[in-house]
């Protein structure tokens, strides 16, 4: 039975669910932040999808990319560039970030992992967020 690991739950609010993925917002004004989990259970890496689930996969990117860039020219400033990610170092469960980057941002240009402290989302940015990328993935 595929379940969230308990680390996202207090990094990140729920956004929805796509055909392969539960996707969540990173908590962190900082960036406009989507995380993709595909819902298989114990799924590590990249290789423990099926050809099809990575297909489909890689289009849920894409349009996280999308929704990310929407966040950002919404709340802040246009993002310069989609950053992609798989790492697992500290969290195992396969997932996926999808992170907006400006030239000014809080860690440009280095990595967002480990740089500085996430800066919480108020209440009508978070709604706000939320129904961004909810819209924008057609959620």
């Amino acid at each position: 039975m595929f379940e969230v690991d308990p680390a996202f739950l207090s990094t990140s609010r729920a956004v929805g669910e796509l055909a392969l993925s539960h996707v969540r917002l990173q908590a962190d004004t900082r960036f406009p932040w989507l995380v993709l989990i595909p819902r298989l259970p114990g799924a590590r890496e990249f290789e423990d999808l099926a050809a099809g689930e990575r297909d489909v996969l890689m289009e849920e990117i894409i349009r996280a990319g999308a929704a990310v860039r929407a966040i950002g020219e919404a709340l802040w400033r246009p993002v310069a560039k989609l950053n992609v990610g798989q790492l697992g170092n500290v969290t195992p469960q396969l997932h996926i970030h999808v992170v907006g980057r400006r030239h000014d941002d809080a860690a440009w240009p280095g990595p967002v992992w480990g740089s500085g402290e996430a800066s919480p989302y108020g209440d009508d940015d978070l709604a706000a967020a939320l129904a961004i990328a909810r819209a924008t993935l057609g959620l």
